[in-house]
């Protein structure tokens, strides 16, 4: 959606009517994820994608249909093995493909897309015929103002509780739900789109490992924090990959972080000094931070985990902690060891088994 503001706000401006298309599912194998998102204007002009190539001429005819003044509709194209391996695919699959008029709350989402403020779009993608496109706007941040509506206040209330639930987990997806939000019945289909800022990484410490770790965390899409009490460490010049670097004490910028450490974001404790990462890791736990590791040798993380049990945390509290941090790749330089935190990260969010240094014993390096 972000990549076509600029496209709509041009066509608008121009008086143009315009159909928008948004994949909102997949089966099987699919070119472009859900949300994937296309524009269309009565004078044919495409801005965006939703197939990556393969049924893009099928939406432009249904979009035009739609301007021609048909209604919304949610349209089910299927690719043959022959359209997938034309788009990059090794098998064919099928893609639902939501089209509307450009919804009268589009003004909501752009603002708050264009000034990164956390947002969730929920559209009615089935169900009766007069609800197809009602779309409900919840803002994130602030009092977490909702704008529009699809259809009925009960409906608009459940929906708008599981979209704010669905930004702080950053997830998009298709829910169901009676015609005035009943659960567990499937007479209306809603598509929550989240539209989340990029999750932060807060890496304690500014060591060697640090700036391998930030170069490899902004591959993957986070805000790299880099946090250090040592000026002569902690600067720009050291971190330039980083988005911002913080000479402070690493316990107090957790603290102090607005808005708070969300199950999106990562705090990676390279310092592996009790002064430091003690009170640091004291400050973590209770945020809802998705991912908490430290860094340090198995002696040294059976020192601090005795000094944070004398500072009263359980053994609940102590299993969040990710120590030794890294999966067990044999990780080395400090380039393997960030792909050894990263992928253990990835591997903690979608919950895929993968030997973490802390499950195992003896020596984390091979041979020593």
């Amino acid at each position: 959606m972000r990549e076509i503001l600029d496209d709509i706000d041009r066509w608008r401006a121009a008086g143009e009517s315009i159909a928008l298309g948004r994949v909102v599912g997949t089966d099987g194998s699919g070119p472009r994820e859900p949300g994937a998102a296309m524009a269309v204007t009565a004078g044919s002009e495409v801005a965006g994608s939703v197939s990556g190539g393969c049924v893009e001429g099928a939406v432009v005819a249904e979009a035009l249909e739609l301007l021609g003044g048909g209604e919304a509709r949610l349209c089910t194209f299927g690719y043959s093995d022959e359209q997938a391996y034309a788009v990059g695919l090794t098998c064919g699959g099928t893609v639902r493909v939501f089209l509307q008029p450009l919804p009268d709350v589009y003004d909501v989402i752009a603002d708050a897309l264009r000034s990164d403020r956390p947002v969730a779009m929920a559209t009615v993608v089935e169900g009766p015929p007069e609800r197809l496109g009602g779309t409900l706007v919840v803002l994130g941040d602030g009092d977490g103002d909702v704008h529009g509506t699809l259809g009925d206040p009960d409906l608009d209330r459940v929906v708008a509780r599981d979209a704010r639930g669905a930004l702080e987990s950053g997830i998009s997806g298709n829910r169901h739900y009676g015609a005035c939000g009943e659960a567990r019945r499937r007479e209306v289909e809603v598509f929550v789109e989240s539209f989340a800022p990029a999750p932060r990484m807060v890496i304690l410490g500014a060591v060697d490992f640090t700036a391998a770790l930030a170069r490899v965390a902004k591959i993957l899409g986070y805000k790299v924090v880099v946090v250090d009490a040592r000026p002569v460490f902690a600067t720009a010049m050291r971190f330039p990959m980083a988005d911002e670097v913080v000479v402070d004490w690493p316990d107090r910028v957790l603290t102090a972080l607005d808005p708070p450490l969300g199950p999106r974001d990562a705090v990676c404790v390279l310092t592996h000094d009790h002064k430091f990462d003690v009170p640091a890791i004291l400050a973590a736990l209770p945020s809802k931070v998705g991912y908490l590791g430290a860094m340090g040798s198995r002696r040294t993380r059976d020192e601090r985990e005795r000094l944070l049990r004398e500072a009263g945390v359980t053994d609940v509290d102590l299993a969040r902690v990710m120590a030794p941090i890294g999966l067990d790749l044999g990780a080395r330089t400090p380039e393997e060891t960030a792909i050894s935190i990263c992928a253990e990260i990835i591997a903690l969010r979608t919950g895929r088994p993968a030997p973490s240094l802390r499950d195992a014993s003896g020596a984390i390096h091979g041979g020593d």
